[in-house]
């Protein structure tokens, strides 16, 4: 079972290898990189490359390891138990009725191997890896409620990303195969734009491309544009028949593109760009 790309996503050599690597080990693969550098879409496209159905935890600040795995609705029970009469209490004496099976359970449990996608990591409290360390490592836990262990089937194909705004502890990133994505080259960036917009003109796209990259080489910039940024910009560029003139600047100076608010998403950003625009004209 190895990861060879696909079609509708660019993966570099050294991306394939990261994967294949995780899946030869039987470690999660924990990506790091820029937001908007295809980090989440990586497991949707490695799952459906390996015909393997794709289950996704998306972390917010507020979530607990806990409900990974598993959560205990009390309060239903609770309520039954006062409607016993109903359905002469049976449903109640089963607390397996009351048990909602987490991502991981789910995952652990599946007939087949899954790929499992943990996103967005960082967002959580500290504590939350590490509070993972051992359903990671040893694909098992223990239910309290129902006094049994639930042990992976088979091992999940688990992917973890994470936008670096927290440092993971070291103990969980020991029991992760670890790959940064590099932002796109050129040539890379290009391949990307290919696979969504295959049909657009080669003098927009160069014309494009050097705008962005121009923008993204800007000294100071608080937010730079990524790869989701300018395939955006690239729609909007079509929906509103922009020419590649449009993008063309004098002698090489930069200058402010049509519908920039698509690249830059800050106003300390899009300030810093027209001072800069401001000073280039004064100086010619």
């Amino acid at each position: 079972m190895k990861f060879q790309g696909s079609s509708s996503y660019v993966a570099t050599q050294d991306l394939m290898l990261a994967v294949n690597a995780a899946i030869t080990l039987k470690r999660p693969l924990l990506v790091k990189g820029e937001p908007g550098t295809g980090k989440t879409m990586l497991a949707e496209e490695v799952a459906q490359a390996l015909n393997m159905p794709l289950l996704q935890w998306h972390i917010k600040s507020t979530t607990k390891a806990q409900q990974g795995l598993y959560e205990y609705d009390a309060v239903s029970r609770l309520r039954d138990s006062q409607l016993a009469d109903v359905d002469g209490g049976e449903r109640v004496k089963d607390i397996h009725n009351y048990i909602v099976k987490g991502v991981l359970w789910q995952a652990f449990t599946a007939e087949e191997p899954v790929a499992l996608l943990i996103d967005e990591i960082d967002k959580a409290d500290i504590e939350f890896p590490n509070d993972l360390l051992r359903e990671i490592d040893r694909m098992e836990f223990y239910c309290y409620e129902t006094r049994e262990w639930v042990r992976a089937k088979n091992r999940p194909l688990v992917f973890i990303t994470s936008n670096n705004e927290k440092e993971l502890p070291d103990a969980f990133l020991r029991r992760c195969f670890f790959h940064y994505i590099k932002f796109p080259d050129a040539p890379t960036m290009q391949r990307i734009v290919d696979v969504h917009f295959p049909g657009l003109k080669r003098d927009l796209l160069a014309a494009a491309m050097k705008t962005f990259f121009d923008v993204r080489g800007l000294p100071g910039l608080k937010k730079k544009p990524s790869t989701s940024e300018l395939l955006d910009w690239l729609k909007l560029l079509l929906a509103e028949d922009i020419s590649a003139e449009a993008l063309h600047t004098k002698e090489d100076k930069v200058a402010v593109p049509p519908l920039v608010g698509a690249l830059l998403k800050n106003e300390q950003d899009v300030t810093l760009f027209e001072k800069l625009v401001f000073m280039q004209g004064r100086n010619r």
